[in-house]
């Protein structure tokens, strides 16, 4: 790398020279021991000796807080010509942001490990691994085993019809199960086989070369899918599994808040989004609101990123601390005088692979590409991505593994709600949200060559604080500044978080089963008349309120507003209160009680006379007391009309009454 320590001081807005280290994991080595022996934090621009650099500074006995960042294969590594100068400083900068660590789960693992594949090579492999693990065999297909002398691991037949749980505790359910007969001889034998057996296991090695016991299984902590043909493959995967024993660490890759849940209210079922997305099905529904397995989570951030409300919410890292980091890497570059910027999100394992091929083969990234590594590129919801926007990317690119084609539907939608949101800003740029699924470094590097120049306006830094909602506002209504020519309201998909609903006025009773049904407090009632009031921003399309009106009057329309009037309420339905006839106090609606009135006066058992009829125009206590009134047996509710039987119908056609004639002969 051709480094200048005056560009870079100048990058990073340093007063003197930073002084550059070429050998500093080996001849310089010194240098770095009198850093590690002070008081500041130490931060290495290297994460190839990382672990070089941390065992010298554990042999000195510091304490020193000590961090890596590669600016190397992500910056340094670029095409002839090109000054990497301001992209290593926004990439230093980004390393430097302070983040909220996430939570750990602890999970206990007892070795006992469930060898699951066919003949003699799972035979062998368990044999192997049974002396670091407590290996079980079960066989798919028994053709071509040959049988030890000594049987020291237990051997089981059948087919694994359902798996559930992850590393610690997976419970597997086998059909034609059975064990094999200790007296076998030239070839196994197994007595008794039955299905619907069950059994439980800390740790799974699938050789069977069937389909995966687990949807999105590279994500199921100690399950491993090896293909059988593969030989390194195999390997690989006993060396990993033989150390899973013991008690192990997991993050909490998000975190739940019940209290704004959208999924359901009195058995209704509203918002489904994160159960919808969730690959490995770690999310399940519980009662009004939804669990999430925190176990089984692999943290592909599609719940959070799709979520409407932000009552999932990721953590690794959390919303404002992914915010702030890439505000820093667009804040930095652009003071350092870098143009152009494009955010290229990627995981940091098959994106930094990628990234690491085409700066040893290619030319490396473009200098204007600034990579933001993340845990999965799943995990960014529009919230992210108007923030980015507004920071003045010119494009934003996400990484995807082609393997895991199967965790992307949530950010395709995300993609989709930002671009509705963008074209409408902005109706002269042309795309600007790129998901790429590729393998091929080569075919990587050319895409982001071509990228088309579109000169892209930046906003002002904002303090992302508060929920996803809050944040996603703040930052889209820093995009419309930009824009100040474009419409209010906007158009947005289907599946979009924001919008109005309508009501039919002819057929509302103003129940208020909407108001109660409300998940995100977006509709009100008015304690002194009949009214149902909305406020457009708080609403987030989930269609409780649509589901539970019992006079299916309610629509919804996806869109986003930016005037004024989307956060404040507007009245959707008004009536004149009924009062009561006896003592005036306002009760109901004055429309519903008189249908009600109309159509029970004088033609129900109960309302037969005006006084009775009165009853339906009043209050509940005065009802109680003017019953009282009457007299009588009040609760006789008058003569029931006589039960027609199949002999008057009999008797009327002998006489060939009319239809009027007969329903008038009681």
């Amino acid at each position: 790398m051709a480094l200048d320590g005056r560009k870079l001081a100048d990058a990073l807005a340093l007063d003197e020279p930073t002084k550059i280290h070429s050998h500093l994991c080996r001849t310089e080595i010194p240098a770095f021991e009198a850093h590690v022996a002070g008081d500041l934090p130490v931060m290495v621009c290297c994460t190839q000796e990382a672990p070089l650099f941390s065992e010298i500074a554990e042999e000195n006995g510091s304490d020193t807080p000590l961090s890596f960042v590669n600016i190397r294969e992500r910056a340094g590594w670029c095409a002839d010509g090109d000054d990497p100068h301001a992209k290593i400083a926004a990439l230093i900068r980004e390393a430097q942001v302070d983040t909220i660590p996430t939570g750990l789960k602890t999970i206990e693992s007892d070795g006992l490990c469930l060898v699951y594949g066919r003949g003699q090579q799972a035979l062998e492999v368990a044999r192997a691994l049974d002396g670091r693990l407590s290996a079980t065999l079960l066989l798919s297909d028994v053709d071509d085993v040959l049988l030890p002398s000594v049987m020291d691991v237990p051997i089981h037949t059948g087919q694994i019809v359902s798996t559930t749980g992850a590393l610690g505790s997976f419970e597997v359910t086998v059909n034609g199960y059975a064990a094999m007969i200790p007296s076998s001889r030239s070839q196994a034998a197994f007595a008794m086989p039955r299905d619907g057996a069950r059994s439980t296991c800390s740790v799974i090695l699938d050789l069977s070369g069937d389909t995966p016991l687990f949807a999105s299984h590279r994500h199921r902590d100690g399950y491993f899918r090896v293909d059988p043909n593969d030989p390194a493959a195999v390997a690989r995967a006993m060396f990993e599994i033989s150390d899973l024993a013991g008690t192990f660490e997991k993050p909490l890759y998000v975190s739940y808040d019940p209290d704004i849940c959208a999924h359901s209210r009195s058995q209704t079922v509203g918002c489904s989004k994160c159960l919808d997305m969730c690959p490995a099905s770690a999310i399940s529904p519980a009662g009004d609101h939804i669990a999430v397995d925190a176990q089984i989570c692999g943290g592909c951030g599609s719940c959070s990123a799709h979520c409407p409300t932000g009552a999932v919410s990721y953590a690794y890292p959390q919303r404002g601390d992914l915010i702030r980091r890439v505000q820093t890497l667009l804040e930095t570059y652009r003071n350092a005088g870098g143009t152009r910027p494009v955010l290229l999100f990627h995981d940091e394992s098959f994106g930094a692979e990628q990234i690491a091929a085409i700066a040893r083969y290619y030319d490396g990234l473009p200098t204007h590409v600034l990579p933001v590594g993340l845990h999965a590129v799943t995990l960014t919801g529009h919230d992210a991505m108007a923030a980015a926007l507004l920071g003045g990317a010119e494009h934003l690119v996400w990484l995807c593994n082609p393997q895991a084609a199967d965790e992307t539907e949530a950010l395709s939608r995300e993609i989709e709600l930002t671009q509705a949101i963008l074209s409408a800003l902005d109706p002269s740029a042309t795309e600007r949200l790129h998901p790429i699924s590729e393998s091929d470094p080569e075919v990587l590097s050319t895409f982001l060559a071509q990228l088309q120049d579109i000169p892209a306006p930046f906003g002002p830094s904002f303090s992302p604080v508060g929920n996803k909602r809050t944040v996603a506002r703040t930052a889209l209504a820093g995009l419309k500044a930009l824009y100040p020519e474009s419409p209010e309201t906007i158009a947005l998909p289907e599946t979009a978080p924001y919008g109005r609903i309508a009501i039919d006025t002819e057929g509302c009773t103003l129940c208020l089963a909407c108001v109660s049904a409300c998940p995100a407090n977006a509709l009100f009632d008015n304690p002194d008349r009949p009214q149902v009031s909305f406020v457009e921003s708080a609403c987030v399309q989930c269609g409780l309120c649509a589901r539970t009106c019992p006079e299916s009057v309610i629509t919804l329309e996806p869109r986003y507003s930016f005037d004024e009037a989307a956060m404040t309420p507007v009245v959707l339905n008004d009536e004149e209160p009924a009062t009561c006839k006896r003592c005036g106090k306002p009760f109901g609606t004055k429309s519903t009680i008189e249908r009600i009135k109309a159509q029970l006066a004088g033609k129900h058992s109960m309302f037969r006379d005006s006084a009775q009829a009165d009853l339906i125009e009043m209050c509940d206590d005065c009802r109680v007391a003017a019953q009282w009134e009457i007299g009588g047996d009040f609760m006789a509710a008058g003569t029931r009309p006589r039960i027609r039987t199949t002999e008057d119908y009999l008797d009327a056609r002998d006489k060939n009454l009319s239809v009027e004639d007969f329903l008038k002969d009681d």
